[in-house]
């Protein structure tokens, strides 16, 4: 009895072990399969206990943008139809007796106003016999070129388009600006119309030379994308105000290498509306029409007869006849070291003091005679040069 009662335990024991078994196989064959069936990369589980990664309130608004995101889109959608594609037909001769061969162009500019002047860079336009612009809603006018300053690479062209598709561009201060300001350059790009691209003022008061012996000051110096056929296109601070028109890139490749240049907006103010009422800029004229750079300062090469210096007494080189020869003593002429008190030691220097008077102004240039220092007020007469002259000639 005894016996059948110690087989009768060890057969129920074996049969709980049995059970515990097969079941501890049927829970844990799922799991199994589950942790072998993603084929996909198996991503790291958060440990017990975490805190899950909250996004702070307030970071995005209610179409999921970010501050700084807002600030572009509103930038772009106020500014984008205020830029316009400009296209130009120039002819070029390449040979005698062979037709002139046309040449395409590409640029970008600026509505000014509602009659439909705008703004871009004469070397957009130069030369131009065919201008033509197209709007932010793909319809194209002809142009016409009102007036240029090509000492400032500036020039203004007109459409006759209905005012109502016209939206002119807001200017702004470029005196306020500040190296780090958050900037955007709006454009045509390689031809792709309304383009943005963003970046910082690098830096101002850099100075760009346009033409031979003429620079210009107070250039705006940024690192946003600027590229073939940005030219004339504005420069837009973050309140969605004109800072400066885009104008030309550091680059050996023609491409953005992270340096552009502008010229500034005030700029800009100063020369369009001449350039609408007259077609130029109307500059004092100094009538001292050529100098040479010497270590002292700006040797006077050549005075225009019965020009302004002339007439206050500046001297220019010592001609004398012998025979049938002149002879040129260039000793005697005055070397200019100062214009109203500024130093000057190129003719670009020169020029800028003088680009920035107007007919009847006077200015006291400071000389060197012999071994003496003088002091000559000189009263600007006017400047008579057309759009494709240099305004100053030195």
């Amino acid at each position: 009895m005894r016996i059948a009662a110690m087989c009768l335990v060890a057969t129920l024991m074996g049969s709980a072990v049995t059970a515990w078994l097969f079941q501890d196989a049927i829970s844990t064959t799922p799991q199994a399969f589950a942790q072998v069936a993603p084929r996909g990369p198996v991503l790291p589980q958060q440990p017990p206990g975490a805190a899950t990664p909250q996004i702070p309130p307030g970071v995005f608004n209610r179409d999921g943008l970010t501050p700084d995101e807002v600030v572009n889109v509103s930038v772009y959608e106020n500014c984008n139809r205020s830029v316009v594609n400009i296209s130009t037909v120039a002819y070029r001769a390449d040979r005698f007796f062979i037709p002139a061969v046309p040449e395409e162009g590409s640029g970008s500019g600026a509505i000014l106003d509602k009659k439909g002047h705008l703004l871009t860079n004469y070397h957009v336009v130069q030369g131009a016999r065919q201008i033509n612009v197209t709007l932010f809603n793909e319809e194209s006018f002809p142009a016409k070129l009102i007036g240029a300053d090509p000492v400032n690479d500036i020039a203004v062209i007109k459409i006759d388009a209905p005012a109502e598709i016209l939206s002119p561009v807001t200017l702004g201060d470029s005196n306020r600006l500040q190296v780090g300001m958050r900037v955007f350059a709006l454009g045509n790009p390689f031809g792709l119309e309304r383009s943005m691209s963003q970046g910082i003022i690098s830096s101002l008061n850099r100075t760009l030379e346009i033409q031979r012996n003429w620079v210009i000051k107070s250039i705006i110096q940024i690192d946003a994308s600027i590229n073939p056929s940005n030219s004339g296109g504005p420069l837009i601070d973050t309140h969605g105000h004109v800072i400066g028109m885009n104008t030309a890139i550091a680059s050996r490749v023609d491409q953005s290498a992270g340096i552009g240049f502008a010229i500034p907006v005030n700029l800009i103010r100063r020369v369009v509306p001449e350039l609408i009422d007259h077609g130029r800029v109307i500059r004092g004229d100094i009538g001292i029409t050529h100098v040479t750079v010497t270590e002292q300062g700006l040797r006077v090469a050549r005075l225009a007869a019965g020009g302004p210096a002339e007439k206050a007494g500046v001297r220019g080189p010592e001609v004398t006849r012998r025979g049938p020869l002149l002879l040129v003593d260039r000793g005697k002429a005055d070397i200019i070291v100062a214009v109203n008190a500024e130093p000057v030691g190129t003719a670009a220097e020169f020029l800028s003091i003088i680009e920035s008077k107007k007919p009847g102004d006077v200015v006291e240039l400071t000389v060197l005679r012999g071994d003496k220092t003088i002091k000559i007020p000189v009263t600007l007469g006017r400047d008579d040069q057309g759009p494709d002259d240099a305004g100053v000639n030195i």
